[in-house]
């Protein structure tokens, strides 16, 4: 097993080097074609490092469609070990936050060894008025539903260490008492088929010590929020595929939905603050990397087991929210520049952590990029017709047919893996959960369309978002916003006006000083000028219902709903009352 994950990883080194050499030569030579300046050698430079980043997240997709998870140990006896179910909340939605830990209690009841589970409310909450309401809600949930003994409410006074801190909280003072803990966030919500089968698997690998699974996005009704839950369903679990094949026992750790051995935990994950103030010092934001990284430096195995269904988290339903969760994510994955040194890390968890650095900063360096390739033409010099003796010029040669190469080949790198798994979706029949083959084929078209207008806000997004982090900004520790989604013309104005100036001076520039790059900038700076129309458009709930009225960006957890899920909705209006 561990030979064939580094035969893969090399291989998929390779294939996305190749790739990457052969765009870095491609645009080599369109930049020579009117004379080679130093500018360009930056151009190459920035588009190896950002054509890489596609090609690789190109090749986990491949590798999920040709690598079927691995068989995992397990055993069919009854479950033994004692498991806690952990939410962490902080100024949440109450209600919503009950109703989803009772319909889990309630499906875990159903079990044979439903007496092995506890359930825990941590809050954080700093909102004394919701506080309150987690109380009262509580002592309620427990009269109704006679789970005195099996759910418990515990509430910090000081949040230190956020997330992290009051899980490490929960270990001191509740860990011995239980095998494993389930880790959830305040929109998790699992089956208990799911919950059983994770506790089997751990109790069948003694050095299993984290156990992820892949959470399928639901319950959000906007436009942007419905193909973010479609894209999840359809894709997702293929990259997630690709990654367990290339990671092996030294998977990932997304925070939350995931199984962990409480002694492997206490024993490798205590994290102390970074020196320093933020952002890049104090408390680690991303800790389930760290936390990843700590328990496979200690040898114990990290893994994702694609195959495992039932569970559930919900999403930002607006590019303005997801953009304010990604600046928090963007924070702590850049504050993970300081540890890729750390100490006897493995070899890939410093990879995954130079990853999750790259996730951010390929936008700014497409960024830069752009504005290079803006600049070169006032940087190229004159050409030469006349070479040597020769009495006849030499015409500089247009590379035309490279440039579309090489246009066509970055598109590939991001649309050819979404098409070959809405073709294996189509072939393999697996379509029926999202509405049949056609609104699968039109759901894939119309997703991919969407993305490529919206990519160039995100990459704004998140330019600032980087930038903000390198001048000194914090991001702090905002409350997630979980209401309907829908944004008004105002908001969104507000939020991307900047982007319109943004985009409509590059178009100006392009037009007046660099002619031949204006229709070649339109994919990007049109979406820009458009922004507050398109993030509105894409925030409205209306259209959202529309689409799932005909049909447009259904899922599985629609067609065929969890009775988990059922029973979460069924719940919300009597907790309330």
């Amino acid at each position: 097993m561990a030979s064939a994950v580094f035969i893969r990883r090399c291989g998929m080194v390779v294939f996305a080097g190749a790739l990457t050499f052969a765009a870095a030569a491609m645009f080599g030579t369109v930049a020579q074609a009117d004379g080679f300046v130093w500018l360009d050698v930056v151009r190459i430079g920035l588009l190896s490092v950002a054509a890489f980043w596609l090609a690789w997240g190109g090749c986990i997709a491949f590798f999920g469609l040709l690598f079927p998870p691995q068989a995992v140990a397990r055993h069919d006896q009854p479950i033994a070990a004692r498991t806690a179910v952990l939410m962490p909340v902080y100024n949440e939605d109450t209600e919503a936050v009950f109703a989803r830990m009772t319909a889990m209690m309630r499906s875990v009841a159903a079990l044979p060894e439903a007496e092995q589970f506890d359930f825990f409310i941590l809050s954080d909450t700093t909102d004394l008025t919701i506080a309150e309401r987690e109380a009262g809600v509580y002592r309620r949930v427990v009269d109704r539903e006679g789970v005195e003994g099996r759910l418990f409410y515990r509430r910090r006074d000081k949040n230190t260490g956020r997330k992290a801190g009051n899980i490490a909280d929960f270990v001191r003072t509740y860990g011995a008492a239980y095998e494993f803990m389930l880790i959830l966030d305040a929109d998790s919500l699992m089956t208990a088929s799911a919950i059983g089968e994770m506790v089997r698997r751990m109790e069948a690998e003694p050095k299993l010590g984290l156990l992820q699974t892949l959470p399928q996005i639901r319950g959000l009704e906007t436009l942007f929020g419905r193909m973010l839950q479609f894209s999840t369903a359809l894709y997702a679990p293929y990259f997630a595929r690709g990654l367990a094949s290339v990671q092996g026992g030294e998977g990932s750790f997304w925070g939350h939905n995931a199984l962990v051995r409480v002694r492997a935990f206490a024993g490798s994950c205590g994290m102390a603050p970074l020196t320093g103030k933020p952002p890049f010092g104090g408390h680690i934001l991303s800790h389930d990397t760290v936390e990843a990284a700590l328990l496979a430096r200690d040898g114990w195995q990290v893994r994702i087991d694609p195959d495992l269904t039932g569970s559930y988290e919900e999403a930002p339903a607006n590019m303005v929210e997801y953009a304010k969760r990604d600046r928090r994510w963007c924070q702590g994955n850049l504050q993970h520049a300081r540890l890729i040194l750390a100490p006897r890390f493995k070899l890939w968890s410093r990879f995954a952590i130079v990853q999750g650095i790259f996730a951010y900063l390929a936008s700014p360096i497409w960024l830069l990029f752009l504005i290079a390739s803006l600049a070169a033409p006032l940087f190229a010099s004159a050409p030469v017709y006349f070479v040597g003796l020769s009495p006849f010029p030499t015409f500089p040669h247009p590379e035309t047919a490279t440039a579309l190469a090489l246009l066509f080949g970055l598109v590939a790198l991001l649309i050819l893996p979404k098409l070959m798994l809405v073709v294996r979706a189509l072939v393999r029949g697996g379509n029926r959960g999202f509405g049949g083959g056609a609104r699968l084929a039109f759901g894939g078209f119309c997703e991919t369309l969407m993305t490529s207008v919206l990519a160039p806000i995100h990459m704004m997004f998140q330019c600032r978002s980087v930038l903000q982090i390198l001048t000194g900004a914090d991001a702090g520790w905002p409350a997630a916003d979980r209401a309907d989604g829908s944004l008004s013309l105002g908001a969104s104005f507000s939020a991307t006006w900047w982007m319109s100036l943004t985009g409509g001076a590059a178009m100006a520039f392009a037009y007046h000083i660099t002619p031949e790059l204006f229709f070649w900038l339109m994919p990007v700076t049109v979406p820009l000028i458009l922004a507050p129309v398109l993030v509105f458009v894409t925030a409205s709930v209306r259209l959202g219902r529309a689409a799932r009225r005909v049909g447009l960006f259904q899922i599985p957890a629609e067609h065929a709903p969890e009775p988990v899920v059922l029973a979460m909705l069924e719940i919300r209006k009597p907790v309330a009352s």
